[in-house]
Formats: C-alpha cells, structure tokens, sequence
C-alpha cells in the first residue's frame, strides 16, 4: 500500500478548496509581480519536497504563475528528498533555487557540540535548526515581499490557527493557500495530477524534514510525531514558522472567497 490509496480521500467541498486555492496563487502572483520588466518576481514558494509544497509547486508551474521556488538544502536531507530535488529542478518551469548553510558555521558547530548534537538539548537543537534553516530562509527571503508556504491546519495543534493570509510579519506576507486541506485533499490532487512526491510518503514518513530530526510514525500517532519525537510537543518548531510577534496570535486577512 503506498501513500496515495492510503491517503487519497477528498473533502466533500474539495472543487471550493481548489478554486480558492488557485485564485489565491493567481491574486498573490499578480500583487507581487516583478517591479519592473525583466526583475526577480516579488513573492516566492517555500518548498520543502513534502506532499504539499509539491502540490504548490505544481500548481505554480501549470498556472504558469512569475512565482520563483526555493528549497532549504540542509545538508542532512535524506537521499530520497535530495533525488526529488533533482527531479524537481529538471521538471518545473518556474526557477528553482538551492539554499545551503555557510559551511564554516556548520564545521564550526559540529567541532563544538557533536554530529548528534540535536539530541542533547532543545537550545542546540535550535542552533542547528538555526545555522542549517533559518540563516539559508535569510537569503533565500531577501528582496521578497511576500512568500508562500504548505502549512496546513490540520497539521498540529501549533498550527491549527494558520490563516490563508498571515500580515503578522511586518516585513513581508505569508500566504498559505493549503490551510483548509486535509491530507485526503492533498493526497487526492496528488493521485489526479500524478504529482511526483518523496517515497519515504510510502515509509509512513508524513513529515519530512533532516534526517537525523525524522522517522517513520505509527497508526494512529500525530501527524507530526515523527518529527524531533524526543521533544516535548509545544517546542516542535524549527523557527521558520513562528510568529514574527511571539505570544500574538496571527492577522486573519480576508481569503479570496469560494466562488
């Protein structure tokens, strides 16, 4: 059994979700276009490899949207999901760029605190996360007023409040066009749209992240327990998306409307 008949089951109002879903990308495209002819677009799509930033991206590439994509490549990504980078890269239309940590900082901390050094603590699970995420998101963000990323609500309790359009951030906009999906959905647009996507999907990887932060989940575990399984539940965040305005809930902008 592999993760599309697992998976693949539509919401009643799947068609509604779709159009809304495809209405935002094109109203984001457009209110970000470049500033001027022959500019970078103003908006990018975070992607991960997960199920849903292939759906994103997908649907970037067959609306024919000016949204460029980018990719965090760790350097502890699994072989499975630097092999989908390179399907991806080949395939997709729209520009794909490969972000990767300043290795002087990464040989730095390992030499300090140990190649497992993620389990020690959460503080230096976070720098990790730090030097390997979230200094690469840095470069990768710069110059963008606005980006989109695959977070859905259903995802975790930390994300059950994630809005379409989060203006929480001063410094630019998040758009999150697959809030309201479930993972039936995703998986349903995957099976009619023979999306390409991560094998690990079929290992029971629901989640994918580093290596080292990930394993497999059982029946009936949380969506995200396999990511950092050692932590405590309310600290299983990397920091790319936590609140600019910690402690404040996000901005509900108005979402573009069903038709």
């Amino acid at each position: 059994m592999n993760a599309i008949s697992l998976n693949a089951r539509a919401s009643a109002d799947f068609d509604a979700k779709l159009a809304q879903t495809s209405a935002l990308l094109q109203q984001a495209a457009s209110d970000y276009a470049p500033s001027q002819a022959g500019a970078a677009p103003r908006i990018t799509l975070a992607c991960s490899l997960g199920a849903e930033d292939m759906v994103l991206a997908h649907l970037v590439n067959t609306l024919q949207l000016n949204i460029d994509i980018f990719v965090l490549e760790t350097g502890q990504l699994h072989p499975e999901t630097l092999a989908l980078l390179e399907r991806l890269k080949t395939s997709s239309h729209a520009p794909v760029k490969v972000f990767t940590p300043v290795n002087e900082a990464v040989l730095q901390f390992v030499a300090r605190e140990g190649a497992e050094a993620m389990y020690k603590s959460i503080d230096l699970r976070k720098a990790c996360c730090a030097i390997r995420k979230m200094e690469p998101l840095s470069r990768a963000l710069q110059g963008k007023a606005a980006w989109i990323t695959g977070l859905r609500r259903e995802q975790s309790g930390a994300r059950s409040e994630v809005p379409q359009i989060d203006t929480s951030d001063a410094t630019r906009v998040k758009f999150n066009p697959l809030a309201d999906w479930t993972w039936g959905d995703v998986w349903h647009f995957i099976a009619i749209n023979h999306i390409d996507y991560n094998p690990l999907h079929d290992q029971f990887y629901p989640s994918i992240g580093c290596a080292p932060c990930t394993r497999a989940i059982s029946l009936g575990e949380d969506f995200r327990a396999g990511r950092w399984w050692w932590e405590d539940e309310a600290a299983k965040e990397c920091g790319l998306h936590v609140s600019a305005n910690a402690g404040q809930p996000p901005v509900m902008a108005d979402p573009i409307p069903h038709p």
